[in-house]
């Protein structure tokens, strides 16, 4: 195998690919990178347990010439060493070339580096999926979609199934569904199906680390990402980037019952407002029992933003509410949880509904019934 490539398209390949590489594994090859050289164009390859990323580097795009192959070939680098190596030379192209003991050549400039490689045969072939019913969005709104539900998922494995995001498929809407029991993240956008049975329906859980992983990966563009998903696997193809993901097993509980449908005091807010309150009162609150604040609503307009700590002492924040209707209100909550649902909204103005003391509140934006944060309040009243 023998190649020479332009180092950008390269670097970015291995960067992508190393993302489904752990270091972890008993399998040695796995610790690898496996590169297949063809007159097409280059193929890259990690893999894990549950993650396997191919990244494809055409010989030309866009009438640019990136890659000459003098001889085709296949060889699987540690992605370690690789990685590094590639990120730090000093030319815009990089030679490569491996004789058949798999011992490789790395040039670029005046430096050369010589890797020890393994036989791409012995890495293991990646999941064959049937593609029955595929669907498309684009991968801005995939991003963010992720990015709004995925925080919420469990870190415990004492429930491996909230460690997910559960990703349901109803008459062409895709809601993304993330709960960790103490709070609670939703996220419903339109998708396009290449089937027109509007009766296809799905729910799957996909593992919140996979999500995480190829969100890092997609560009912040409108093109367009096809999703398969089959009974085991996911599968996400973007122009050159196929990512596979293994899905949780088990019944995702139905968090639908958690979702009140009452509300005895609504109030709008600025976000930055109480986002920016809120964090000056965990100040106190971090060390003390479960990073605990207080809101209590004082008149038509107002609300205090308090915590309290014996060892430290007291802060109290005074807000002013655009909107400020129903019952009076003195309930706490994890300030961690609300601070990442503010977060994670991303609108300069939200609307909070509470519907009791010891009832989920529902943080939402105005006039947006697809995006949904909520959250358990804390007994210490």
């Amino acid at each position: 195998m023998k190649f020479t490539v332009q180092k950008e398209y390269l670097v970015k390949a291995v960067q992508d690919v190393m993302k489904a590489v752990s270091s972890r594994t008993t399998i040695p090859i796995l610790t690898g990178i496996k590169i297949v050289v063809t007159q097409e164009g280059m193929i890259l390859t990690g893999s894990d347990s549950d993650i396997s990323i191919e990244s494809f580097i055409p010989s030309t795009l866009d009438d640019q010439h990136i890659l000459e192959v003098q001889q085709t070939g296949s060889i699987v680098l540690n992605a370690k060493y690789f990685g590094e190596i590639v990120k730090k030379l000093p030319s815009d192209f990089v030679e490569i070339e491996s004789d058949q003991n798999f011992v490789t050549k790395i040039k670029s400039g005046k430096t050369e580096f010589s890797l020890n490689g393994f036989d791409a045969e012995e890495f293991p072939l990646l999941p064959q999926i049937e593609e029955h019913e595929t669907f498309r969005i684009s991968a801005d709104l995939l991003k963010f979609m992720i990015r709004q539900t995925v925080f919420a998922v469990s870190t415990s494995e004492t429930r491996p199934i909230l460690t997910g995001v559960n990703w349901k498929i109803e008459n062409g809407d895709l809601t993304c569904i993330a709960t960790d029991s103490h709070r609670l993240a939703l996220r419903e956008a339109k998708i396009e199906m290449d089937s027109m049975d509007n009766n296809f329906k799905v729910s799957v859980v996909i593992p919140g680390k996979s999500l995480n992983e190829l969100s890092k990966i997609l560009d912040d563009n409108d093109e367009k990402v096809e999703i398969v998903l089959t009974e085991h696997q996911a599968l996400f193809k973007t122009k050159h980037i196929l990512f596979f993901t293994r899905l949780l097993e088990g019944n995702y509980p139905d968090t639908t019952k958690l979702i009140p449908n009452e509300c005895k005091t609504e109030l709008t807010v600025d976000t930055k407002t109480l986002l920016q309150a809120i964090d000056r009162a965990s100040l106190l609150a971090r060390d003390g029992r479960n990073n605990v604040v207080h809101l209590e609503t004082v008149d038509q307009s107002i609300v205090n933003i308090s915590s309290y700590s014996p060892e430290i002492g007291k802060v109290v924040d005074e807000i002013i509410c655009k909107e400020l209707k129903g019952e009076e209100l003195k309930i706490s909550f994890s300030a961690k949880y609300v601070m990442d649902a503010l977060k994670a909204i991303e609108s300069p103005e939200i609307y909070i509904q509470f519907t009791g003391v010891m009832r989920p509140f529902l943080i939402r934006t105005a006039n947006d019934t697809k995006t949904l944060q909520l959250i358990l309040p804390v007994r210490t009243y």
